[in-house]
């Protein structure tokens, strides 16, 4: 819920506060946001800036920093890693979280490339791929590239504490999972595992970002990019998985219902959005195939709608007593949680 100054006005106009506590309450809100990502244009300045800089030294990277060879990519690298260490430092013992944040990460960012340049200098660079592909292509001789990368996002994760920092971790962790796969089947081109891989991935992503959001919910939001990337992991491969049965789409279907659940309940946009694209696609697909021709579906389709409608006034009416009632049935932590989503 974000509380606005014309809401504490109107507050006051209703003489619920005073002026006196609406200010001070303004200005106490203002502060404890200060430190929280929104759409000021502040805050877009940072992350612009930031991903601009990351950018410059993951997906933009040409071919021209090959010239400088092994040796010089890594000497190139642990420059950049030490100036985005010393600027990180110097934002935060200014207390500027954001941009603290945001350094510490294109840190992280970096560390591919390190351990890119250590390998061709150290001529264990086992193909003809270079730097550039390792966005675009699945290939196990990015394992070490990614592996390393998580050991240095976790140990600055740890120091630093930002929730930005996970997400190249989770962004790794997403590919990790992708190159890991052609290892099981042996660089065969074996789609159906590549889809169970990316969907147990997403799981296991998606149960270690609920622990985190259990655990450190009051600190920060270290689970949001774990949930994001979990997601689309385990949706991506549910997704893909061939099904030409009609118990298999109506499966799909529940899932994503189920999915829409999850992110009301939990408040994690990712899953309802997912949920409800591929809620959408089914019923696309049951138009378009199974009752194309029958004027009976859209008059159904309208009668679901309104249903639904009208499920979410009462879900409105009997909220506050439907949530006591399931949560009573919920661990302590638990509860803990979902109390703060409110």
């Amino acid at each position: 819920m974000n509380v606005t100054k014309k809401q504490l006005d109107n507050a006051v106009l209703h003489n619920i506060i005073t002026q006196i506590e609406a200010d001070r309450l303004y200005d106490f809100l203002h502060v404890q946001s200060e430190d929280q990502p929104n759409f000021s244009f502040t805050h877009v300045l940072y992350y612009m800036g930031g991903l601009i800089a990351i950018g410059a030294m993951t997906l933009f990277m040409n071919l021209a920093w090959e010239s400088f060879g092994g040796l010089g990519i890594v000497i190139i690298s642990m420059v950049y890693m030490v100036i985005g260490m010393l600027i990180t430092n110097h934002f935060a013992l200014k207390k500027l979280v954001i941009p603290a944040g945001i350094c510490a990460t294109f840190v992280v960012c970096i560390t591919p490339l390190l351990i890119y340049g250590i390998q061709q200098w150290l001529g264990l660079w086992p193909s003809d791929n270079n730097y550039q592909e390792f966005h675009t292509t699945i290939k196990t001789h990015w394992l070490y590239m990614e592996l390393g990368t998580l050991v240095v996002g976790i140990l600055v994760a740890i120091k630093y504490k930002y929730p930005f920092l996970i997400m190249p971790i989770a962004f790794t962790l997403w590919y990790l999972s992708m190159d890991l796969t052609v290892i099981l089947s042996g660089g065969d081109e074996d789609t159906a595992l590549r889809s169970l891989v990316s969907l147990y991935s997403g799981l296991v992503m998606i149960g270690v970002a609920f622990w985190v959001d259990v655990k450190a919910h009051h600190k920060a939001d270290y689970a949001f990019w774990l949930y994001l990337f979990g997601v689309i992991a385990f949706w991506g491969g549910f997704a893909s998985i061939k099904s030409d049965g009609e118990l298999d789409k109506l499966l799909f279907f529940i899932v994503n219902l189920v999915l829409i659940f999850i992110g009301v309940i939990l408040v994690r946009k990712v899953f309802t959005v997912f949920g409800a694209f591929g809620s959408c696609n089914y019923i696309g697909y049951l138009a378009m195939n199974i009752f194309q021709d029958s004027w009976l579906f859209p008059v159904s389709l309208t009668v679901l709608g309104l249903g639904v409608i009208y499920l979410g006034i009462m879900w409105h009416k009997h909220e506050i007593m439907i949530t006591k009632k399931v949560r009573s049935f919920l661990p302590q932590s638990i509860r803990d949680l979902l109390q703060d989503k409110v």
